[in-house]
């Protein structure tokens, strides 16, 4: 059995003129970064990978994460080809994943990440938001053979601020 965990990076600025790769996060992704993050450390596998873009907002939210779930942040892998937008693409990164890894938790972007839950989950998501995170199962020995999975998890930041809600 495979189980993935994606992540949309965080909300990122668009105040300073940079390359896209570049743009890193606001301070409401930041602070969202750090909710769902918390929110996650209890259901999280004993084991697994993170996996992220090299793009600056996509890598500091992973770092966040791993900070958050005490993941090595030195061990978290920055992989080229994630810093995608296209879902077959990502796809592809995806079934070309270590079989090693059972647990991996993957970085990067929309509109490749609301493509891929569509596909291979089972429960469909008009948009995985910023700092959204979808966990899916496949039962599959082999990256390579994924096929239509079990969405096990969909949190968004606003499912978490509005448990919050004053009286």
């Amino acid at each position: 059995m495979k189980n993935l965990i994606v992540v949309r990076h965080a909300k990122s600025s668009w105040d300073a003129p940079l390359r896209d790769i570049d743009r890193p996060l606001q301070q409401r992704g930041i602070m969202d970064a750090h909710l769902v993050s918390a929110s996650l450390v209890e259901e999280l596998p004993k084991t697994f990978v993170i996996m992220s873009s090299p793009a600056k907002r996509a890598s500091e939210t992973a770092v966040i994460f791993a900070q958050n779930v005490s993941y090595p942040v030195e061990s978290i892998q920055y992989i080229d080809e994630l810093y995608t937008f296209d879902g077959r693409q990502l796809e592809n990164n995806v079934r070309a994943l270590n079989n090693d890894y059972d647990n991996v938790i993957l970085f990067g972007h929309n509109e490749a990440i609301t493509n891929f839950v569509n596909k291979f989950g089972d429960i469909f998501i008009d948009n995985v938001t910023t700092s959204g995170v979808v966990s899916l199962t496949f039962d599959s020995d082999h990256w390579s053979g994924i096929a239509k999975g079990r969405t096990r998890k969909v949190l968004f930041p606003r499912d978490l601020k509005n448990e919050f809600k004053p009286i």
